[in-house]
């Protein structure tokens, strides 16, 4: 294949995916011997598309979405992010390609205790380099239902309230993938809800592709599309 037809593939890739998994594999050492935790998965997100991925625990769902996003290395296979192959990539290199273009939300919120939610939702946008940072940062604030809630820091900010803001933080950048993990799972059912309607609503108004792990049933069903996670390998198909 030539340097041009690699190329042409590549924008093609960036165009139509986001997110492209290749016969990926994951084994780690163990006491006992290798654990086989990702079995050749194959993956392709399109751009825009919400997905879920399910499964029992164990099953590798958590491990699928660190090797996506580049927070873990597979051991064999290829994972293509935004259209770049990042396996042989470097941390620094891996930082550039997602600053501004990939955010993460998290079951735990990952905010940081001693800044107030502007500041949560502000600070990656400087490292970002973006502009307009404090009208983005109040805007998408006041989007999420906390404009009265710009200067309270994490510990006086309930369950509810500290993921809305860090589905602020996650959105602020206008990002092309946000990846989420059980971003309900430490929510009660009606704080839960209003979260994932805040979720999905936003990232579809936005044309932001979702990436979705949750245990709960009703919360994958809302994405456009379901996979399951089963012993390391990846099943397409709807929930019966």
């Amino acid at each position: 294949m030539t340097q041009i037809m690699r190329a042409k593939n590549a924008a093609d890739l960036a165009q139509n995916h986001a997110l492209k998994l290749v016969n990926v594999d994951l084994t780690l050492p163990a006491i006992s011997g290798p654990v086989d935790i990702l079995r050749s998965v194959n993956l392709s997100v399109k751009s825009g598309e919400s997905l879920a991925i399910i499964g029992p625990s164990g099953s590798g769902k958590s491990s699928l979405m660190s090797i996506s996003a580049g927070l873990e290395k597979p051991s064999s296979g290829d994972v293509l992010l935004l259209g770049q192959k990042i396996n042989s990539q470097n941390e620094d290199q891996l930082a550039r390609l997602r600053r501004g273009r990939v955010s993460m939300v998290f079951q735990s919120f990952h905010l940081l205790p001693t800044m107030t939610a502007y500041d949560n939702v502000r600070v990656p946008l400087e490292i970002a380099k973006l502009k307009n940072i404090d009208t983005r940062s109040k805007a998408i604030l006041n989007d999420v239902g906390l404009s009265d809630r710009l200067h309270h820091y994490p510990g006086q900010l309930s369950g509810g309230e500290r993921q809305r803001v860090a589905i602020a933080r996650a959105l602020a950048s206008d990002p092309e993938l946000v990846f989420a993990d059980e971003p309900t799972g430490n929510l009660d059912q009606n704080t839960g809800q209003g979260v994932a309607d805040m979720l999905f609503d936003m990232t579809k108004n936005r044309g932001t592709t979702l990436v979705l792990v949750t245990h709960d049933i009703a919360l994958a069903r809302r994405a456009s599309r379901i996979v399951t996670m089963q012993n390391g390998e990846l099943l397409d198909g709807e929930i019966a």
